[in-house]
Order: C-alpha cells, then structure tokens, then sequence
C-alpha cells in the first residue's frame, strides 16, 4: 500500500518546518508523501488547510498522470481516503483533453462514496459544473457495484446524494445493478442487508432497554455466524461486541486472529492499539472477557509478522520520540505519531531479529525483551518516550557497529545543531568500515530530508508492501519507479 521514489542525490539545502537544516525532496517525492501520510488533519508543524496548500502548489509541478497514478495506488494499495478525493478534486483542472482522465477518475472509486466526496470537494471550491472526464468515469465506475454497495453508500443525510450523482452522470444500467439504479431513482432503494442497518434496526425495533440489548445481541450474532461482518468492521466493534453480545467474544476472536482475513486486509498495524484502547475503556462484564480480547489482539498482530520479509544482514531500527512525535496530530485517528510508528519498530524488532535504538535530544540502544508481543514492545516504546529535542547527530555518534541497513522512524524535522547530519553519517560509515542502506520513514509527510546520499530512500507510509519495496530496493534500484508504474493504472500519455 505505498508509493515510493528512489531518492536522488539532492544538493538544495532548506530550512525544515522546525528550523533545522535539511534537503528538497523532488516534487513527485513531496506529493507521495503527503498523500501516504495524511489523514486530511491538523498535524504538528503543519494545518489541515496547508497540507491542501501544499498539495494544490505541487501539482503544478508534477507530470498530471503520475499525481493520477500516486492517487490511485494511495486510495486502492493504502486505503488512503480523503487526501485522494481532494487530489481527484483538483486534478480536474489538470487533465482536461487528457485520454486516460476518465480511465482515472473510473479507478480512483473503489466505493460509492467515494464519488460523493469528490463531487463534493469540487462543488465546495466554487465549481458548478462536473467536467465530462469525471462524469464519464464516474458513470463506468458504476459497473463495480452491485445492489448491497449501492444501497450501502445512498448518502441519504449527505450534501451529495449518490442519486444526485446518478441523476446526473447517467450511468448505464448493467445487469448487475439496474433494479437498484431503478429503485435508488424512485426513493425505493433501501440499506437493509448492512451490519450497520441490522444494529440500526435492532434498535429501532425495541420497546425497552432489555428488549434493544436482546434484539442488538441477536443481529450480531447473525453478522458473526454469517460471517458478514469485515475484518475492519469486527477490529472496530469489537467493544460493542463485547459489551453487547459477550457470548459471541469467542467467536469474535477467531476471526479477529484468522490468518487470511489479515493478510487480505487493508486494516493498517496501529489499528491494533485502538482496538486494545477500546477494550481497556469498555464496560465489559468480567476481566476475563477483556483479557480474552486483549489476547486475540495481541496475536493478530503477531500473526501479521508473516508478512513481513526477513532481510539479510543486519538491521537497526531507530524510533524518534521527540517532542512533535508525541503530539497527537490527526484528530480523525486519535493517534499520535510515536504510537503508528512503535508498532512498526516492533514488528521490525521481532520479525529481523533487529537491533533498536531511540533518538530524541539524544540516542541511545534499547533492548525489550523479546518474547514480549509486538504491541507489547509498542507500548513500552510509548509509555518511555521522553518528548526532547530531534537530533539526527546521534544516531550515527551512537551506533556501534556495521549495519546492512538502518531504518529511521521519524517526521525528519532535525533542528538540534542547526544542520543535516550528513557529516556524522559518513563518520560513521568511516568508522565501522559499513555501507548501509538507509530507509527514512517520513511519517508526517512534511516534505523535507535530512540528508541525500546514493543509497539513502526516503519512503511514506506503512503496510506489508513497504517491506517488500525495502527487499526490493536491495536488489533492484528501480524497483520504487516500476511500483508505480504497476499501479493497475498503466496508461499511457
């Protein structure tokens, strides 16, 4: 679920958002960033209202297909949602007389809804009228969807209504969906096969306290047995499920640890510590229950560990725990940095038997004990951050060995000492007599480098498919540029 570009040698210094010194990342580079890292919220050094700022200037630097195939494979590969609407939004002005542009604009809609968001940016920045591109490949994108997701995503209580849409795009009916064309047309169409309609209507249907908790507890043990519930669904209810059908916990936590369901699914790893949060904050009648969950949880992620590819070598994973990575920047996740990163900087730990290192004011080794579960490990990196200052300096000062890789977790906003740790880095390489490959996870998107060197990757994003780019890398040089070319938007100018 990423988007990558190989890192060129870079000799532009700037200034980074915290003051420090730091490199300019190629506009391609910039927008993969943010469009893999933002959840379309306030961050720590930058404003929602920036990050579309910034996202609108770059597009006019980079090659229209390209933000088209970036978009595609943040919204399909990472599930990235809001951040690819308002690209869809903007590149509307961009790729007009464009052959592919309603190739695009059929691609970037994976779910309904998705077309109502966009329609809906579009209106909402002054324009009154869809460009035929967006029509013409909004009316194709029809053909995925069958009556259940177009009931699903009516959008009845929306600004933009997918029977706005449909009235006028004009799709043409399939065999698939025209009934439910017909239907959504005449106000007949009705959401009543969904989870969510099941509980609604439990609900609704219950002339007391008792009778709702009775009839809550039947629709999701029906969801469950019928195994109708998605794996982000059940991640996401588990507390419901758990304060109200507690005899369906068992069943809940099977398929919450089933191995297919999680490799299938786009659910990403921090997932994992917002459910544990809403277990622990759950009214749920006895520990043991709790603990049933919080186990289940703890081996989902152990079982993602097989996803991951074992590198050869020697690996060090560096976490920043500085002051900006402790701020809670995205109000929609309700996560802070430092939490999203520490689950990967334990799934590394664990699964390449790596060395781990923490760097804020400055660095220092750190060994959890490894038996513990990754979310474990996670939890520990959390709890023992110590907010300082971001200094880069003393990763290199610090490592004592020759590494074949080191992989920093980090928002690259370096300011102690005032310049890029360029000069500690080859240092260290002088030192040990090592060569390493160098994977700096940008995880705010904010734009910047802390220093360009050949083999140097600055990578966005987190999935199984950002180590398997990593294993890649390693191998083949140009393997970030075919990922995007293979994005399933292989059209040509």
């Amino acid at each position: 679920m990423a988007l990558f570009n190989k890192l060129k040698r870079v000799t532009k210094r700037t200034v980074n958002k915290a003051g420090g010194e730091a490199f300019i990342q190629s506009p391609e580079m910039q927008l993969a960033s943010i469009l893999l890292t933002s959840f379309a919220q306030d961050q720590f050094y930058r404003s929602g209202k920036q990050t579309f700022d910034e996202l609108i200037a770059l597009l006019e630097k980079v090659d229209p297909l390209f933000a088209a195939k970036a978009a595609i494979y943040a919204r399909n590969e990472f599930g990235m949602r809001s951040i690819t609407h308002v690209l869809a939004g903007e590149l509307a002005k961009h790729v007009s007389g464009k052959d592919w542009a309603k190739d695009f604009y059929r691609e970037i809609v994976r779910r309904p809804d998705d077309m109502l968001e966009i329609m809906a940016y579009f209106y909402g920045k002054g324009n009154t009228k869809l460009p035929n591109a967006m029509k013409k490949g909004f009316a194709a994108s029809f053909d995925k969807f069958d009556s259940y997701q177009l009931a699903k995503y009516r959008g009845e209580q929306k600004s933009v209504k997918l029977v706005d849409a449909v009235n006028l795009i004009h799709p043409s009916p399939t065999n698939r969906n025209a009934e439910a064309l017909s239907k959504l047309i005449k106000g007949e169409l009705k959401s009543t096969d969904t989870w969510e309609s099941k509980l609604t209507k439990a609900g609704q249907q219950a002339a007391s306290v008792s009778e709702k908790d009775a009839l809550k507890a039947e629709a999701w043990k029906e969801l469950l047995t019928t195994n109708r519930l998605g794996y982000f669904a059940l991640l996401r209810n588990l507390r419901n499920i758990a304060e109200q059908a507690p005899q369906l916990v068992d069943l809940a936590c099977q398929q919450l640890t089933d191995e297919h369901q999680i490799k299938k699914s786009l659910v990403m790893p921090f997932r994992y510590l917002t459910a544990v949060d809403a277990i622990k904050g759950a009214n749920i009648s006895t520990d043991k229950v709790s603990r049933k969950i919080e186990t289940a949880l703890h081996n989902a992620l152990e079982i993602s560990l097989s996803n991951v590819p074992a590198f050869d070598g020697s690996t060090l994973v560096v976490l920043d725990d500085s002051g900006s990575m402790t701020h809670k920047s995205n109000r929609q996740i309700n996560r802070t940095p430092i939490q999203i990163a520490a689950i990967f900087a334990a799934v590394l730990y664990k699964s390449n038997d790596a060395d781990l290192m923490r760097f804020s004011s400055s660095a220092s080794y750190l060994t959890p004990y490894f038996g513990d579960s990754a979310i474990s490990i996670a939890d520990l990196l959390v709890r023992s951050a110590r907010a300082g200052g971001t200094n880069f300096h003393d990763i290199f000062k610090k490592a004592n060995k020759a590494y074949d890789r080191i992989i920093i977790l980090s928002d690259m906003q370096g300011w102690m000492g005032g310049h890029s740790p360029k000069s500690a880095f080859e240092d260290y390489k002088r030192r040990t007599n090592a060569s390493p490959f160098v994977y700096s996870f940008d995880l705010q998107g904010y734009g910047s480098l802390q220093f360009p060197e050949n083999q140097v990757f600055c990578l966005s994003g987190f999935s199984e498919k950002v180590f398997d780019i990593m294993a890649l890398l390693e191998q083949d040089r140009n393997a970030l540029v075919n990922s995007i070319n293979k994005t399933g938007f292989s059209l040509k100018r």
